[in-house]
């Protein structure tokens, strides 16, 4: 039996969701639109900006990349980028993998 989603990710789905749409909106682009430059179904893209998180991952992904902001997610996650990662990276990690 799946555990139920935490309170604080069905937060953080609905917060992404509404920015998502958001930007959507701030391009002046069409649901439709997003949903066919991203490749998914309009109805995926409506449960993405409902905070649905049970949408593919995936999915969220192709919809930030259709509206050009995908390096930002990828940069919002990188450790390297926060002062804890940067100063735990030379003794936590391999030489092979530091920067």
């Amino acid at each position: 039996m799946p555990r139920p989603t935490p309170a604080k990710v069905t937060r953080a789905a609905e917060s992404i969701g509404s920015q998502l749409a958001a930007w959507r909106k701030l391009q002046s682009l069409t649901a439709a639109q997003v949903a066919e430059r991203a490749g998914i179904g309009r109805s995926t893209l409506t449960k993405i900006e409902n905070g649905d998180a049970g949408v593919r991952f995936d999915a969220i992904l192709k919809v930030a990349r259709a509206l050009g902001i995908l390096d930002n997610i990828v940069d919002a996650v990188d450790p390297y980028e926060t002062d804890l990662g940067r100063a735990r990276a030379d003794g936590v990690l391999p030489q092979r993998v530091r920067r």
